[in-house]
C-alpha cells in the first residue's frame, strides 16, 4: 500500500515544476511573438533554443571553463569547511576566536577584493576558483559545525561515562550526527560555487581560452546578441539546478537508510 503512494508523490515531484514551467515557457513565447517584441530586446524560447543550437560550441567550451572553476571552488570550499568545523569542535575558545573571521569572508562583497585577488594572482583560473571559495565556505563551516555542536547530550554523557576518548566521540556520535546538516551546507555551497565562478568572471573580464559563461554574457550583450546572451543564462540556471539535485540525490543515498530526514515514511 505504500509504495505505489510513495512512487506517486515522487511523480508529482516531478511532473508538477515540469508542467508549471512548460506553461511559463508557452506563455512567455506567446507574448513575444502576439506583442512582436524584437530579439534584440527579449527573444522568445525558440529564439533561445535555436542559439543553443548552432553556437553550441562556443557555449559548451565556455560552460567547461565555468564548471572547471566551480568544481574546484566547491571541493576546496568543503576540505577547508570540514577542516575548519572539526577544528572548531574540539574548543569552543577557537571557535570563538577563530569563527568570527568566517562570518566577516561571507560578510565581504567578493566583487569589492576581486580585483584585488585577480591582481595578487597571476593564474586567472585560480584568481577565480578564490573569489568562488570565499562565497561558498561559509555554508559548509556554520552547518558542519552546527552539527558537529547538535549531539544528544544523553549520547554525550553516556559516550564520556565508557571513558571513550575524543577521537571515538568524534568518528562514532558526532560526525553521525552531524551528516543531515553537512549535506543541507553541500547544497547551499554547490550553488554559491557556481554564483561565485559567475561573479569572478563579470569582474575579471577574462576572455580568450580562459573565456566563460560569465564573459559570453557579456560579450553576447555589447554584441546584441541577445538569444546567445539568454543561452549562457540559461545553461548556467540548467547548471545551478543540476547540482542542486546531485547534492539531493548525494544526500539521500547517504542518509536514507538510517537518519529520520530521509526515511520513507509508509501510509
Amino acid at each position: 500500500m505504500g509504495t505505489p503512494l510513495i512512487q506517486n508523490e515522487n511523480f508529482v515531484k516531478i511532473a508538477a515544476p515540469l508542467v508549471v514551467g512548460v506553461l511559463f515557457l508557452l506563455l512567455w513565447e506567446g507574448a513575444v511573438v502576439a506583442m512582436e517584441v524584437p530579439r534584440y530586446i527579449l527573444p522568445g524560447p525558440s529564439a533561445i533554443f535555436d542559439s543553443l543550437v548552432t553556437d553550441w560550441r562556443p557555449l559548451l567550451a565556455a560552460l567547461m571553463i565555468t564548471l572547471k572553476v566551480t568544481f574546484m571552488a566547491f571541493a576546496i570550499s568543503v576540505i577547508l569547511g570540514v577542516a575548519a568545523s572539526l577544528l572548531f569542535v574540539q574548543s569552543k575558545w577557537i571557535e570563538l576566536s577563530l569563527f568570527p573571521y568566517a562570518v566577516l569572508m561571507q560578510v565581504t562583497p567578493v566583487v569589492a577584493i576581486a580585483p584585488l585577488i585577480i591582481i595578487w594572482i597571476d593564474d586567472t583560473t585560480w584568481a577565480l576558483t578564490v573569489c568562488a571559495v570565499i562565497i561558498a565556505i561559509f555554508p559548509i563551516i556554520s552547518n558542519t559545525t552546527l552539527g558537529l555542536r547538535s549531539v544528544d547530550p544523553n549520547l554525550l554523557s553516556m559516550f564520556r561515562m565508557y571513558r571513550s576518548s575524543r577521537w571515538q566521540e568524534l568518528i562514532r556520535l558526532r560526525i553521525p550526527g552531524a551528516l543531515p546538516y553537512f549535506f543541507g551546507g553541500l547544497r547551499i555551497s554547490s550553488g554559491l560555487a557556481l554564483i561565485g565562478a559567475v561573479v569572478a568572471e563579470f569582474v575579471a573580464g577574462t576572455g580568450g581560452a580562459k573565456a566563460g559563461l560569465a564573459y559570453m554574457i557579456l560579450q553576447s550583450g555589447y554584441n546584441l546578441q541577445i538569444p546567445r546572451m539568454f543561452a549562457a543564462l540559461a545553461l548556467i540556471t540548467l547548471t545551478g539546478i543540476a547540482l542542486f539535485a546531485l547534492m539531493v540525490w548525494l544526500s539521500d543515498r547517504a542518509l536514507r537508510n538510517w537518519h529520520e530526514s530521509a526515511l520513507k515514511v509508509e501510509h
